[in-house]
Protein backbone atom coordinates (compact mmCIF):
# COMPACT_ATOMS: atom_id res chain seq x y z
CA UNK A 1 0.00 0.00 0.00
CA UNK A 2 1.39 3.39 -0.97
CA UNK A 3 -0.67 5.82 1.03
CA UNK A 4 1.03 5.20 4.42
CA UNK A 5 4.53 5.55 2.94
CA UNK A 6 4.65 9.33 3.01
CA UNK A 7 2.55 10.93 5.74
CA UNK A 8 2.67 14.38 4.16
CA UNK A 9 0.04 16.68 5.51
CA UNK A 10 -2.28 18.86 3.45
CA UNK A 11 -0.13 21.91 4.19
CA UNK A 12 2.80 20.34 2.30
CA UNK A 13 0.78 19.77 -0.85
CA UNK A 14 -0.93 23.15 -0.81
CA UNK A 15 2.37 24.96 -0.31
CA UNK A 16 3.86 23.43 -3.45
CA UNK A 17 0.97 23.35 -5.91
CA UNK A 18 0.12 26.42 -7.93
CA UNK A 19 -3.45 27.62 -7.98
CA UNK A 20 -3.56 27.39 -11.76
CA UNK A 21 -3.83 23.59 -11.73
CA UNK A 22 -1.49 20.84 -12.89
CA UNK A 23 0.10 19.75 -16.12
CA UNK A 24 -0.67 16.38 -17.62
CA UNK A 25 1.26 13.53 -19.20
CA UNK A 26 4.92 13.02 -20.04
CA UNK A 27 7.41 15.87 -20.53
CA UNK A 28 8.60 15.04 -24.05
CA UNK A 29 6.77 18.07 -25.47
CA UNK A 30 6.39 19.97 -22.20
CA UNK A 31 9.18 22.42 -22.97
CA UNK A 32 7.00 23.79 -25.80
CA UNK A 33 4.45 24.86 -23.20
CA UNK A 34 4.58 26.93 -20.04
CA UNK A 35 4.79 30.63 -19.28
CA UNK A 36 8.43 31.25 -20.22
CA UNK A 37 11.99 30.01 -20.25
CA UNK A 38 12.39 30.52 -16.53
CA UNK A 39 8.83 29.57 -15.69
CA UNK A 40 8.11 26.87 -13.16
CA UNK A 41 5.13 24.80 -14.25
CA UNK A 42 3.18 22.34 -12.11
CA UNK A 43 3.51 18.73 -13.29
CA UNK A 44 1.26 15.70 -13.00
CA UNK A 45 1.97 12.11 -14.00
CA UNK A 46 -0.46 10.53 -16.45
CA UNK A 47 0.36 7.15 -18.00
CA UNK A 48 -2.43 6.24 -20.45
CA UNK A 49 -4.20 2.91 -20.08
CA UNK A 50 -3.10 1.89 -23.57
CA UNK A 51 0.54 2.10 -22.46
CA UNK A 52 -0.17 -0.24 -19.56
CA UNK A 53 -2.02 -2.63 -21.88
CA UNK A 54 0.90 -2.54 -24.31
CA UNK A 55 3.31 -3.42 -21.51
CA UNK A 56 1.25 -6.45 -20.48
CA UNK A 57 0.99 -7.58 -24.09
CA UNK A 58 4.75 -7.40 -24.48
CA UNK A 59 5.30 -9.28 -21.24
CA UNK A 60 2.94 -12.04 -22.34
CA UNK A 61 4.85 -12.40 -25.62
CA UNK A 62 8.29 -12.72 -23.99
CA UNK A 63 10.73 -15.10 -25.68
CA UNK A 64 12.67 -16.53 -22.76
CA UNK A 65 16.27 -17.76 -22.90
CA UNK A 66 17.39 -21.12 -21.60
CA UNK A 67 17.95 -21.61 -17.91
CA UNK A 68 21.39 -20.62 -16.65
CA UNK A 69 23.89 -23.47 -16.39
CA UNK A 70 25.33 -22.22 -13.08
CA UNK A 71 23.62 -23.06 -9.80
CA UNK A 72 23.97 -19.50 -8.46
CA UNK A 73 23.73 -15.90 -9.69
CA UNK A 74 27.22 -15.84 -11.20
CA UNK A 75 25.83 -15.81 -14.77
CA UNK A 76 23.28 -13.09 -14.01
CA UNK A 77 19.64 -12.97 -12.98
CA UNK A 78 18.31 -16.51 -12.65
CA UNK A 79 15.49 -17.51 -14.99
CA UNK A 80 13.10 -18.67 -12.27
CA UNK A 81 13.55 -15.45 -10.31
CA UNK A 82 12.87 -13.21 -13.28
CA UNK A 83 9.91 -15.31 -14.49
CA UNK A 84 8.26 -14.89 -11.09
CA UNK A 85 8.84 -11.14 -11.07
CA UNK A 86 7.55 -10.73 -14.64
CA UNK A 87 4.49 -12.88 -13.94
CA UNK A 88 3.58 -10.60 -11.04
CA UNK A 89 4.30 -7.50 -13.16
CA UNK A 90 1.95 -8.75 -15.86
CA UNK A 91 -0.94 -9.96 -13.73
CA UNK A 92 -1.03 -8.30 -10.30
CA UNK A 93 1.12 -5.17 -10.29
CA UNK A 94 -0.79 -1.85 -10.40
CA UNK A 95 1.16 1.17 -11.71
CA UNK A 96 -1.76 3.46 -10.94
CA UNK A 97 -1.04 3.20 -7.20
CA UNK A 98 2.38 4.84 -7.45
CA UNK A 99 1.09 7.25 -10.07
CA UNK A 100 -1.63 8.40 -7.69
CA UNK A 101 0.89 8.68 -4.87
CA UNK A 102 3.25 10.81 -6.95
CA UNK A 103 0.37 13.08 -7.85
CA UNK A 104 -0.19 13.91 -4.16
CA UNK A 105 3.26 15.52 -4.17
CA UNK A 106 4.12 19.06 -5.30
CA UNK A 107 5.87 18.31 -8.60
CA UNK A 108 7.08 20.80 -11.18
CA UNK A 109 9.03 21.23 -14.41
CA UNK A 110 11.32 24.10 -15.33
CA UNK A 111 13.52 24.66 -18.36
CA UNK A 112 17.27 24.98 -17.74
CA UNK A 113 19.73 25.31 -20.63
CA UNK A 114 17.05 24.25 -23.08
CA UNK A 115 16.04 21.09 -21.20
CA UNK A 116 13.04 20.45 -18.99
CA UNK A 117 13.94 19.42 -15.45
CA UNK A 118 11.33 17.63 -13.36
CA UNK A 119 11.48 18.01 -9.60
CA UNK A 120 9.58 17.54 -6.37
CA UNK A 121 9.59 20.66 -4.19
CA UNK A 122 8.45 20.39 -0.59
CA UNK A 123 8.70 23.47 1.57
CA UNK A 124 8.93 22.63 5.24
CA UNK A 125 6.30 24.09 7.58
CA UNK A 126 9.29 25.37 9.58
CA UNK A 127 10.29 28.66 8.01
CA UNK A 128 13.96 28.47 9.04
CA UNK A 129 14.46 24.98 7.55
CA UNK A 130 17.67 24.29 5.64
CA UNK A 131 17.22 24.01 1.85
CA UNK A 132 18.57 20.74 0.45
CA UNK A 133 18.71 19.28 -3.04
CA UNK A 134 18.72 15.46 -3.12
CA UNK A 135 19.85 13.52 -6.18
CA UNK A 136 19.16 9.88 -7.01
CA UNK A 137 21.35 7.56 -9.07
CA UNK A 138 21.10 4.76 -11.62
CA UNK A 139 19.08 2.54 -11.73
CA UNK A 140 17.18 4.54 -9.17
CA UNK A 141 14.87 7.52 -9.42
CA UNK A 142 13.07 10.05 -7.25
CA UNK A 143 11.11 7.04 -5.96
CA UNK A 144 14.11 6.21 -3.75
CA UNK A 145 13.19 9.13 -1.50
CA UNK A 146 9.45 8.60 -1.03
CA UNK A 147 9.66 7.54 2.61
CA UNK A 148 12.11 10.22 3.75
CA UNK A 149 10.35 13.29 2.34
CA UNK A 150 7.96 13.63 5.27
CA UNK A 151 10.47 13.06 8.12
CA UNK A 152 13.07 15.36 6.58
CA UNK A 153 10.72 18.23 5.76
CA UNK A 154 8.47 18.02 8.83
CA UNK A 155 10.51 16.44 11.64
CA UNK A 156 8.14 17.51 14.43
CA UNK A 157 5.40 15.39 12.85
CA UNK A 158 7.77 12.41 13.07
CA UNK A 159 9.09 12.70 16.62
CA UNK A 160 12.13 14.90 15.90
CA UNK A 161 13.11 18.53 16.47
CA UNK A 162 12.14 21.50 14.33
CA UNK A 163 15.83 22.40 14.10
CA UNK A 164 16.36 19.38 11.84
CA UNK A 165 13.89 20.53 9.16
CA UNK A 166 14.75 20.79 5.46
CA UNK A 167 13.12 22.44 2.48
CA UNK A 168 13.45 19.67 -0.12
CA UNK A 169 14.16 19.81 -3.84
CA UNK A 170 14.31 16.36 -5.46
CA UNK A 171 14.99 16.52 -9.22
CA UNK A 172 15.07 13.80 -11.84
CA UNK A 173 18.47 13.70 -13.55
CA UNK A 174 18.30 14.69 -17.25
CA UNK A 175 17.45 11.56 -19.25
CA UNK A 176 15.81 9.94 -16.21
CA UNK A 177 12.15 9.70 -15.30
CA UNK A 178 10.09 12.76 -16.09
CA UNK A 179 12.96 15.11 -16.91
CA UNK A 180 13.71 15.90 -20.53
CA UNK A 181 16.15 13.81 -22.56
CA UNK A 182 19.28 15.52 -23.88
CA UNK A 183 19.35 15.79 -27.68
CA UNK A 184 23.01 16.78 -27.81
CA UNK A 185 26.15 15.89 -25.87
CA UNK A 186 27.37 17.84 -22.86
CA UNK A 187 24.93 16.86 -20.13
CA UNK A 188 27.52 15.27 -17.83
CA UNK A 189 27.77 15.67 -14.06
CA UNK A 190 29.52 19.06 -14.28
CA UNK A 191 26.68 20.48 -16.36
CA UNK A 192 24.04 18.89 -14.15
CA UNK A 193 25.72 20.33 -11.06
CA UNK A 194 25.51 23.82 -12.55
CA UNK A 195 21.89 23.18 -13.53
CA UNK A 196 21.09 22.18 -9.94
CA UNK A 197 22.62 25.46 -8.77
CA UNK A 198 20.41 27.33 -11.26
CA UNK A 199 17.38 25.41 -10.02
CA UNK A 200 18.07 26.27 -6.38
CA UNK A 201 18.66 29.94 -7.19
CA UNK A 202 15.46 30.01 -9.25
CA UNK A 203 13.52 28.66 -6.27
CA UNK A 204 14.97 31.41 -4.08
CA UNK A 205 17.46 29.27 -2.17
CA UNK A 206 20.77 31.12 -1.91
CA UNK A 207 22.28 29.00 0.89
CA UNK A 208 21.72 25.28 0.61
CA UNK A 209 23.24 21.80 0.88
CA UNK A 210 23.38 18.88 -1.56
CA UNK A 211 22.88 15.19 -0.82
CA UNK A 212 23.35 12.24 -3.12
CA UNK A 213 24.20 8.60 -3.68
CA UNK A 214 25.56 6.93 -6.82
CA UNK A 215 25.21 9.51 -9.65
CA UNK A 216 23.91 11.88 -6.99
CA UNK A 217 27.19 11.59 -5.08
CA UNK A 218 29.13 12.36 -8.24
CA UNK A 219 26.94 15.38 -9.02
CA UNK A 220 27.24 16.66 -5.44
CA UNK A 221 31.02 16.34 -5.62
CA UNK A 222 31.13 18.20 -8.94
CA UNK A 223 29.02 20.97 -7.41
CA UNK A 224 31.59 21.28 -4.63
CA UNK A 225 34.54 21.23 -7.05
CA UNK A 226 32.92 23.96 -9.13
CA UNK A 227 32.02 25.91 -5.98
CA UNK A 228 28.56 26.60 -7.40
CA UNK A 229 26.78 29.63 -5.93
CA UNK A 230 25.00 29.04 -2.64
CA UNK A 231 26.33 25.56 -1.86
CA UNK A 232 27.62 25.28 1.72
CA UNK A 233 28.09 21.52 2.15
CA UNK A 234 27.48 18.06 0.73
CA UNK A 235 26.54 14.62 2.08
CA UNK A 236 27.60 11.50 0.19
CA UNK A 237 26.66 7.85 0.50
CA UNK A 238 28.93 6.71 -2.36
CA UNK A 239 32.03 8.89 -1.94
CA UNK A 240 34.97 8.99 -4.33
CA UNK A 241 37.91 8.20 -2.08
CA UNK A 242 40.11 5.53 -3.73
CA UNK A 243 43.71 6.85 -3.74
CA UNK A 244 45.50 7.06 -7.08
CA UNK A 245 48.05 4.39 -6.18
CA UNK A 246 45.28 1.98 -5.19
CA UNK A 247 43.25 2.75 -8.31
CA UNK A 248 46.29 2.00 -10.48
CA UNK A 249 46.69 -1.44 -8.93
CA UNK A 250 42.98 -2.19 -9.27
CA UNK A 251 43.06 -1.21 -12.93
CA UNK A 252 46.01 -3.50 -13.59
CA UNK A 253 44.46 -6.35 -11.61
CA UNK A 254 47.31 -6.68 -9.14
CA UNK A 255 47.30 -7.83 -5.51
CA UNK A 256 46.65 -5.41 -2.65
CA UNK A 257 49.70 -3.47 -1.52
CA UNK A 258 51.24 -4.07 1.89
CA UNK A 259 50.51 -1.71 4.72
CA UNK A 260 46.76 -1.40 4.23
CA UNK A 261 44.57 -1.21 7.32
CA UNK A 262 41.85 -3.80 7.80
CA UNK A 263 39.21 -1.39 6.46
CA UNK A 264 41.38 -0.40 3.50
CA UNK A 265 42.05 -4.00 2.55
CA UNK A 266 38.33 -4.82 2.78
CA UNK A 267 37.59 -1.89 0.48
CA UNK A 268 40.30 -3.01 -1.94
CA UNK A 269 38.93 -6.56 -2.08
CA UNK A 270 35.34 -5.34 -2.62
CA UNK A 271 36.43 -3.12 -5.51
CA UNK A 272 38.60 -5.85 -7.01
CA UNK A 273 35.64 -8.23 -6.95
CA UNK A 274 33.38 -5.57 -8.45
CA UNK A 275 35.72 -4.86 -11.36
CA UNK A 276 36.33 -8.55 -12.04
CA UNK A 277 32.78 -9.86 -11.74
CA UNK A 278 30.15 -7.12 -11.72
CA UNK A 279 31.17 -4.11 -13.82
CA UNK A 280 30.22 -5.24 -17.34
CA UNK A 281 27.04 -3.13 -17.24
CA UNK A 282 29.12 0.02 -16.62
CA UNK A 283 31.55 -0.79 -19.42
CA UNK A 284 28.61 -1.05 -21.79
CA UNK A 285 27.01 2.20 -20.69
CA UNK A 286 30.30 4.10 -20.61
CA UNK A 287 31.22 3.04 -24.14
CA UNK A 288 27.97 2.07 -25.92
CA UNK A 289 24.87 3.49 -24.18
CA UNK A 290 22.95 3.70 -27.43
CA UNK A 291 23.61 0.07 -28.36
CA UNK A 292 22.47 -1.33 -25.03
CA UNK A 293 19.64 1.20 -24.99
CA UNK A 294 17.82 -0.41 -27.91
CA UNK A 295 17.16 -3.50 -25.79
CA UNK A 296 16.28 -1.51 -22.68
CA UNK A 297 13.71 0.62 -24.50
CA UNK A 298 12.19 -2.17 -26.60
CA UNK A 299 12.08 -5.13 -24.18
CA UNK A 300 10.45 -4.76 -20.76
CA UNK A 301 11.92 -8.09 -19.64
CA UNK A 302 15.37 -7.02 -20.78
CA UNK A 303 14.95 -3.79 -18.83
CA UNK A 304 13.72 -5.65 -15.75
CA UNK A 305 16.69 -8.02 -15.81
CA UNK A 306 19.16 -5.14 -16.30
CA UNK A 307 17.79 -3.27 -13.29
CA UNK A 308 16.81 -6.16 -11.01
CA UNK A 309 20.38 -7.49 -11.12
CA UNK A 310 21.54 -4.25 -9.46
CA UNK A 311 18.83 -4.49 -6.83
CA UNK A 312 20.12 -7.97 -6.01
CA UNK A 313 23.79 -6.97 -5.97
CA UNK A 314 23.61 -3.55 -4.35
CA UNK A 315 21.00 -3.88 -1.60
CA UNK A 316 22.10 -5.08 1.80
CA UNK A 317 20.12 -8.26 1.36
CA UNK A 318 22.49 -11.14 0.68
CA UNK A 319 21.44 -11.20 -2.97
CA UNK A 320 17.70 -11.32 -2.26
CA UNK A 321 16.42 -7.74 -2.65
CA UNK A 322 12.92 -8.81 -1.65
CA UNK A 323 14.17 -8.82 1.93
CA UNK A 324 14.44 -5.02 1.92
CA UNK A 325 12.36 -3.86 -1.07
CA UNK A 326 8.90 -5.14 -1.91
CA UNK A 327 8.12 -6.37 -5.42
CA UNK A 328 5.89 -3.34 -5.87
CA UNK A 329 8.71 -0.93 -4.99
CA UNK A 330 11.10 -2.62 -7.42
CA UNK A 331 8.48 -2.66 -10.16
CA UNK A 332 7.53 0.96 -9.49
CA UNK A 333 11.07 1.92 -10.40
CA UNK A 334 11.37 -0.49 -13.34
CA UNK A 335 8.00 0.68 -14.66
CA UNK A 336 9.07 4.31 -14.39
CA UNK A 337 12.02 3.54 -16.66
CA UNK A 338 9.72 1.64 -19.02
CA UNK A 339 6.90 4.15 -19.34
CA UNK A 340 9.34 7.03 -19.85
CA UNK A 341 11.44 4.96 -22.30
CA UNK A 342 14.58 6.12 -20.50
CA UNK A 343 16.75 3.00 -20.76
CA UNK A 344 19.08 4.60 -23.30
CA UNK A 345 18.88 8.24 -22.17
CA UNK A 346 19.65 7.36 -18.54
CA UNK A 347 22.74 5.42 -19.64
CA UNK A 348 24.16 8.46 -21.41
CA UNK A 349 25.45 10.03 -18.20
CA UNK A 350 27.96 7.16 -17.98
CA UNK A 351 29.21 7.98 -21.49
CA UNK A 352 29.31 11.69 -20.70
CA UNK A 353 31.41 11.33 -17.56
CA UNK A 354 33.60 8.49 -18.86
CA UNK A 355 35.34 8.26 -15.50
CA UNK A 356 35.77 5.99 -12.50
CA UNK A 357 33.49 7.47 -9.89
CA UNK A 358 35.12 5.65 -6.98
CA UNK A 359 38.50 7.35 -7.47
CA UNK A 360 39.59 10.06 -5.05
CA UNK A 361 38.16 13.54 -5.51
CA UNK A 362 40.19 16.35 -3.94
CA UNK A 363 37.77 18.77 -2.26
CA UNK A 364 39.89 21.09 -0.12
CA UNK A 365 37.46 23.54 1.49
CA UNK A 366 33.80 22.57 1.12
CA UNK A 367 32.35 20.80 4.19
CA UNK A 368 31.82 17.15 3.28
CA UNK A 369 29.82 14.57 5.25
CA UNK A 370 29.99 10.85 4.50
CA UNK A 371 27.82 7.96 5.60
CA UNK A 372 29.14 4.50 4.76
CA UNK A 373 26.39 1.90 4.40
CA UNK A 374 27.54 -1.74 4.69
CA UNK A 375 25.85 -2.91 1.47
CA UNK A 376 27.46 -0.24 -0.72
CA UNK A 377 29.63 -1.38 -3.65
CA UNK A 378 32.63 -0.58 -1.51
CA UNK A 379 32.84 0.77 2.03
CA UNK A 380 35.04 3.86 1.99
CA UNK A 381 37.58 3.82 4.84
CA UNK A 382 37.79 6.99 6.91
CA UNK A 383 41.52 7.19 6.22
CA UNK A 384 40.83 7.51 2.47
CA UNK A 385 38.02 10.00 3.03
CA UNK A 386 40.25 12.23 5.13
CA UNK A 387 42.88 12.33 2.38
CA UNK A 388 40.56 13.72 -0.29
CA UNK A 389 37.97 15.65 1.74
CA UNK A 390 40.11 18.10 3.69
CA UNK A 391 37.09 19.52 5.50
CA UNK A 392 35.45 16.23 6.48
CA UNK A 393 32.83 17.36 8.97
CA UNK A 394 31.04 14.07 9.54
CA UNK A 395 31.88 10.41 8.92
CA UNK A 396 29.83 7.49 10.14
CA UNK A 397 29.63 3.78 9.38
CA UNK A 398 25.99 2.69 9.48
CA UNK A 399 25.03 -0.82 10.55
CA UNK A 400 22.40 -1.44 7.87
CA UNK A 401 21.51 -0.38 4.34
CA UNK A 402 23.13 -0.54 0.94
CA UNK A 403 23.47 1.38 -2.29
CA UNK A 404 19.81 2.50 -2.19
CA UNK A 405 20.06 3.69 1.40
CA UNK A 406 17.03 5.99 1.56
CA UNK A 407 14.90 3.33 -0.08
CA UNK A 408 16.15 0.40 2.01
CA UNK A 409 16.47 2.07 5.42
CA UNK A 410 14.55 5.36 5.38
CA UNK A 411 14.63 5.94 9.13
CA UNK A 412 18.38 5.35 9.35
CA UNK A 413 19.01 7.45 6.25
CA UNK A 414 16.96 10.32 7.72
CA UNK A 415 19.01 10.23 10.92
CA UNK A 416 22.24 10.31 8.95
CA UNK A 417 21.20 13.30 6.85
CA UNK A 418 20.17 15.21 9.95
CA UNK A 419 23.51 14.51 11.62
CA UNK A 420 25.47 15.24 8.45
CA UNK A 421 24.30 18.85 8.21
CA UNK A 422 23.66 19.73 11.85
CA UNK A 423 26.96 21.61 12.15
CA UNK A 424 26.09 23.85 9.18
CA UNK A 425 22.83 25.23 10.56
Amino acid sequence: MLAPLLPLTRRHVLTGLAATGVLGTMPSNAQRSGPGREGIRPFRVTVPDKAITDLRTRLAATRWPERETAADQSQGVQLAVLRNLVRYWMTDYDWKKIEAHLNTLPMFVTEIDGLDIHFIHIRSPHADAMPMIMTHGWPGSVLEFMEVLGPLSDPTAHGAEAGDAFHLVVPSIPGFGFSGKPTKTGWGSDHIGRAWSTLMQRLGYHRYVSQGGDCGSVISQRMALQNVPGLIGIHLTMPGTVPKEIATILTAGGPPPSGLTTQERTAFEALDNFYRNSSAYAAMMVTRPQTVGYSLVDSPVGLAAWIYEKFAQWTYSGGDPGRVLSRDKMLDDISLYWFTASGASSAQIYWEDHSNNFNAVNIPDMPVAVTVFPGEIYCAPKTWAQRCYRNLTYFHEADNGGHFAAWEQPQLFTQEVRMAFRSLR
